[in-house]
This record gives structure tokens, C-alpha cells and sequence, in this order.
């Protein structure tokens, strides 16, 4: 499933050169995949309340292209992988038709001991 979560770049968002700092790229992926739970019906406050949360692991991410202040963006998020404790997402960051930024990144859930437990029945294993 391929979910769109748009961004609007901020000044605050933006460095010296006016451009958007590297780390916000991470933020804005977050952003999306929280989105991307909260869509297909998963309540991260009940999962916290349960003691368990979900965890990125892993990421490899590319900077391609700057944004710049009043930007608007769109993160697209597509599930690649499933197994029962985790997910890769393939996540892009676009203005208009150019890929600005790209991240595959690896989540997982654990409980309050940080043992990875099985990830929450409304995220269907692929594998």
C-alpha cells in the first residue's frame, strides 16, 4: 500500500543556506510512517498504554536534491517488507515530480524490557 503525506517546509525548518537541514528529512519520513499507522487503524497511545512501541532499527537514506523554505513536499511511503516483528518502508520525498530525498527504513516493536515482540494484528505479514 503506497501512502501520501504532504509537508510544507518552514523557515524554521531550513539552515543558513536556506535549505532544509538534513536531519528534518528524518523527521518528515517519521511524520509519514506515524501517519501511515494511525491510516490503517493501529493506536500508538494504546500500544504505549500495553507497553509496547514501535522502533526504527535501521536506515539508509539518500540526499539527492535540496528543498527550500515554502517548499510543498510529499512523502510517499510504501510497505516493502513485513515479517511478524518488522517493516521496511521504501520512503521518497518529492516536489512536484523530483525525488528531493530517499530512505529505506527498518521498524520494529518492542516492549518496555526492549525485547522485539510481534508487531500489532492490523499490519499484515508479507513474507
Amino acid at each position: 500500500m503506497i501512502f501520501q503525506f504532504p509537508i510544507r517546509v518552514f523557515y524554521e525548518d531550513t539552515d543558513m543556506a536556506g535549505i532544509v537541514y538534513y536531519a528534518n528529512y528524518l523527521r518528515y519520513i517519521e511524520r509519514a510512517r506515524s501517519d501511515w499507522v494511525r491510516n490503517i487503524g493501529v493506536d500508538q497511545n494504546a500500544m504505549r498504554a500495553a507497553g509496547q512501541v514501535f522502533v526504527v532499527s535501521r536506515v539508509e537514506a539518500d540526499y539527492i536534491t535540496p528543498a527550500r523554505f515554502e517548499d510543498e513536499l510529499v512523502v510517499i511511503t510504501d510497505v516493502v517488507k513485513v515479517t511478524k516483528v518488522r517493516m521496511v518502508f521504501d520512503q521518497k520525498v518529492f516536489r512536484g515530480e523530483t525525488l528531493l530525498f530517499k530512505a529505506l527504513v527498518t521498524a520494529a516493536c518492542i516492549n518496555e524490557a526492549g525485547r522485539v515482540v510481534r508487531l500489532p494484528a492490523e499490519i499484515k505479514v508479507s513474507d
